[in-house]
């Protein structure tokens, strides 16, 4: 099911080159407001999700890269010997894109690019970004088709 593959470079050229776009145009920390409860706000995220480990002196920035490596080879491998189970097919596209998008940030510019700020008052759900969307999109259709996809009985 390689041919899933061009999904995952969508998701990669899509993630890299909103990246670059907001990039190029904020400041970091910079705020361009859209919506009552969205913004576009430039941040560097040097850790995992949430910040996760983020002030570690830099050590995590090889040790997340080698994780998502790692993913992505056992999610490739994994999409090879899939035979006509499409939606896992997409899912695990999904998720492949999400992270090589991310990877590719942490071995060249030494830190993810998040831009996207969902908030409700002054509560602020962390900053993300497409990669991120894709990632959870595909863990979400994964539940999905492990719930209710071909071959599971209806209870």
């Amino acid at each position: 099911m390689y041919r899933w593959l061009w999904l995952s470079l969508g998701v990669v050229l899509l993630d890299q080159l909103s990246k670059q776009l907001v990039e190029s145009s904020l400041m970091v920390y910079e705020t361009i407001p859209v919506l009552p409860f969205f913004n576009l706000t430039l941040a560097y995220n040097e850790g995992a999700a949430f910040s996760f480990l983020s002030d570690q002196g830099g050590w995590q920035r090889w040790f997340f890269a080698l994780v998502a490596a790692v993913v992505v080879v056992v999610l490739v491998v994994w999409l090879a010997r899939l035979r006509d189970e499409r939606v896992l097919a997409v899912s695990l596209s999904l998720v492949i894109g999400g992270a090589v998008g991310n990877l590719l940030d942490r071995l060249f510019i030494g830190h993810v690019i998040d831009f996207l700020d969902f908030f409700y008052q002054s509560y602020h759900w962390p900053a993300f970004n497409v990669a991120d969307m894709a990632i959870t999109l595909g863990v979400v259709l994964m539940f999905v088709d492990a719930l209710f996809g071909p071959g599971r009985e209806a209870d």
